[in-house]
């Protein structure tokens, strides 16, 4: 986005970076991505506050109904669930270029984000340490991981199936600051759809072929970064 408008910036590895490590945590961020400006920061992909931290005009797209957002939800879960299960074990420990993450943490952090906005919607708030989870050890296959996802999967069924009349325009608390319920559900959909892109780039590195690949219409109307990583 910034170099669409012009901008020119400098992009770190903080893992590797300690200065801008520090940077983030003089700004009370808790992990990647941010963009900082002097004193002034902006955390995560969001083009309202990035427009607002540079004074571009923005204008929201049309957002997709809850419903159907859930329902894209549910689409690219199983697509990271089948993609996962065509990855062979001795390439749990693969790392993206982006960061020191290795397979083992990203999988499973696919299903986290689900999991974490089931708990922000039933009156919890939205954790970054429910985001991370780090027990990436703890999954010793990638069965492990992908059963991991089904109990997940099923858990977000059952709440879709259950009672409606959710408060989607509720204010729910997160570690980024307040948010609407359905401007997290919009982000918990596009965040997952975003690590299914990282891990189809994987697998195309070991020359495996998703059997389900990401389809333009799975992601349509979702404000996904156009950057992969």
């Amino acid at each position: 986005m910034l170099s669409q408008h012009g901008v020119p910036f400098e992009a770190y590895n903080v893992e590797k970076t300690p200065e801008a490590w520090r940077d983030l945590q003089r700004h009370h961020i808790p992990m990647v991505p941010a963009v900082i400006v002097g004193d002034r920061a902006t955390h995560g992909w969001n083009p309202r506050a990035l427009a607002e931290l540079f004074g571009w005009p923005y204008e929201e797209g049309t957002r997709l109904a809850p419903d159907e957002l859930l329902a894209r939800l549910e689409v690219i879960l199983d697509i990271a669930h089948r993609a996962l299960g065509q990855i062979p074990d001795q390439h749990l420990d693969i790392k993206t270029p982006d960061r020191d993450r290795p397979l083992r943490r990203l999988a499973p952090h696919i299903f986290r984000i689900p999991q974490s906005f089931l708990e922000a919607a039933g009156g919890g708030s939205l954790l970054y340490e429910s985001l991370t989870g780090d027990d990436a050890p703890a999954f010793r296959s990638m069965a492990e991981i992908r059963a991991f996802g089904d109990d997940v999967r099923q858990r977000v069924r059952a709440w879709v199936a259950g009672p409606r009349g959710v408060a989607w325009e509720s204010t729910v608390e997160t570690y980024y600051g307040p948010s609407r319920l359905d401007d997290l559900l919009e982000r918990t959909v596009w965040h997952c759809a975003q690590h299914v892109r990282h891990v189809h780039a994987l697998m195309a590195q070991l020359g495996i072929a998703p059997e389900r690949p990401l389809r333009p219409e799975d992601v349509r109307g979702l404000p996904l970064p156009e950057a992969l990583w």
